[in-house]
C-alpha cells in the first residue's frame, strides 16, 4: 500500500471510506474530515479540480473513484425513503441449492445465512448483536445529532416490526433481498446524480464533444442471483464488469460492443488516445480500433483468463482460474480441493449444470489448451502449476 504518485493532484479516502462526514487524506498526508455524504463530496472535488486547479491549456486525465455502491449501502438523507414501496423481482436463481458446484456450497455469501442482520439490513434494537454490529455503530457514529434522527425514525421502525415476527426460512431470504436491494437501489441514486452533475458540468463547459467519459467499475455483483451477495467467483454475474464509455468527436462506434475486453485494456487505451507511446510489459490491447467502428479486428482475443486466490479469506470462496470463451466457462477450483467446472453459456446461461464430467474430451481439451495458452501469455506460472 502507498500513498498516489504521478498525479498533479489526489485526495482519498483511508480503506474504503465512511458515508457519512467521510475523512479524506491529502497531498501533504493529512488525515481530514468533511461534512456531507461521500459521493456528493467526491463529486464537488472532482469539478472543483476541474474549474480551479488544472491547467485549461492541456489535455487532462480525471479518475472519480467513487465508494458507492460498497458495502454497507448507507443512503443519502435525501433519499432515506426512496424504494421503501418498491417490492423488487425475485432473481430466478434466488434459491440455488448449487448441486454439482462444490466450491458454492462452501462460500460465505448466502442472503439468507451470511448477510449479517445489522451490518447490511440495519435491523437494531437493544440487545440485538450480530458479528458486524461494532463496525455498523461505527459507521452511524459519523452522523450529526440530527442525522441519526432522522436515520432512527425508519431503520428503528422497521427494526421492531422486524424482530417482532417469526420468519421461515423462505420469509427471511425475500425480506433481507428486498433490504438489500432497497438500500443497494438508494446509495446508487445518489451516485446517478452525480454523474450526471459531472457530464452536465462538462457539457456546460464545452468539454463534452473532445473528451472520452469512461464508467466502469472494479468487478460485477450478485444481486441476489445464485442467492448471494458481493463477487468473487469466476461465474458470469462476477466476470461481468460494467463499462460504459461517452465517446468524443472522431470516434464512431455506437451501441453495444460484443467483442472481448478486460480492464487490463483500459490503460493502452488511455494512452492510445492521448498519442503516447504504449509500454511492452502492458498485458491489455488499446480498444481503439473497437472505438473507430472496427467489427471485431483481426487477432482480436478469443476468450478472457481469470484468476483469484484470496482463500482462505472473507466470504470463503475457493482459489481458482480459469478461461471464457464466447461459449464456454471452464473453472479449475484449487488449492484444498480440486474440482474443475464446465459451463455451456448458450444452453445454461444461469451456470446451474456443471457438465465437465460429460462433455466431449476434445472440447474439454481445447478449452483447457486455451487456459494454458494464455496462462503462459499472463505468466501465471503458480496456476501452470496447478493444472
Amino acid at each position: 500500500m502507498s500513498l498516489p504518485t504521478g498525479f498533479d493532484f489526489w485526495n482519498i479516502v483511508p480503506e474504503q471510506g465512511d458515508y457519512y462526514n467521510p475523512d479524506f487524506i491529502t497531498m501533504q498526508n493529512d488525515t481530514v474530515r468533511e461534512e456531507g455524504y461521500i459521493t456528493n463530496i467526491i463529486t464537488n472535488k472532482a469539478i472543483d479540480w476541474m474549474s480551479n486547479r488544472r491547467d485549461k491549456g492541456r489535455p487532462f486525465a480525471l479518475f472519480i473513484h467513487h465508494k458507492a455502491c460498497h458495502r454497507n449501502w448507507l443512503p443519502e438523507m435525501k433519499y432515506l425513503y426512496e424504494y421503501e414501496d418498491k417490492t423488487f423481482p425475485l432473481p430466478a436463481t434466488l434459491w440455488d441449492n448449487y448441486e454439482g458446484r462444490i466450491a458454492a456450497q462452501t462460500a460465505e455469501m448466502n442472503i439468507l445465512k451470511h448477510m449479517d442482520i445489522i451490518y447490511d439490513n440495519k435491523m437494531l434494537l437493544p440487545g440485538q448483536t450480530s458479528r458486524l454490529k461494532d463496525r455498523y455503530l461505527h459507521y452511524l457514529g459519523r452522523l450529526d445529532t440530527e442525522g441519526l434522527l432522522r436515520y432512527d425514525t425508519l431503520y428503528n421502525r422497521l427494526s421492531r416490526d422486524f424482530y417482532s415476527r417469526k420468519w421461515t426460512d423462505k420469509e427471511l431470504m425475500v425480506f433481507k433481498y428486498q433490504r438489500y436491494m432497497r438500500d443497494y437501489a438508494k446509495v446508487l441514486k445518489s451516485l446517478d446524480d452525480e454523474v450526471g452533475r459531472t457530464l452536465d458540468y462538462l457539457k456546460e463547459q464545452g468539454l463534452l464533444d473532445n473528451t472520452l467519459v469512461v464508467y466502469t467499475s472494479d468487478q460485477g455483483f450478485y444481486m441476489g442471483e445464485h442467492g448471494w451477495f458481493d463477487k468473487r467467483f469466476m461465474y458470469e454475474e462476477s466476470l461481468n464488469t460494467p463499462l460504459v464509455m461517452m465517446l468524443p468527436k472522431g470516434l464512431k462506434r455506437r451501441g453495444v460492443i460484443t467483442d472481448m475486453v478486460q480492464n487490463i485494456d483500459y490503460a493502452p487505451t488511455f494512452l492510445d488516445l492521448a498519442g503516447a507511446s504504449i509500454p511492452t510489459d502492458i498485458q491489455g490491447r488499446s480498444l481503439l480500433p473497437l472505438l473507430k467502428g472496427a467489427k471485431s479486428p483481426k487477432k482480436w482475443r478469443d476468450a478472457v483468463y481469470y484468476h483469484f486466490y484470496e482463500y482462505p479469506a472473507e466470504h470463503s470462496v475457493k482459489r481458482h482460474y480459469g478461461v471464457r470463451t464466447q461459449r464456454y466457462s471452464l473453472i479449475h477450483f484449487y488449492n484444498d480441493i480440486d474440482v474443475w467446472e464446465l459451463y455451456d453459456l448458450q444452453e445454461d446461461p444461469a451456470q446451474l449444470r456443471n457438465i465437465y464430467d460429460t462433455a466431449d474430451p476434445k472440447l474439454i481439451k481445447t478449452l483447457k489448451a486455451k487456459l494454458i495458452e494464455l496462462q503462459m501469455l499472463y505468466d501465471d506460472e503458480f496456476a501452470m502449476s496447478k493444472n
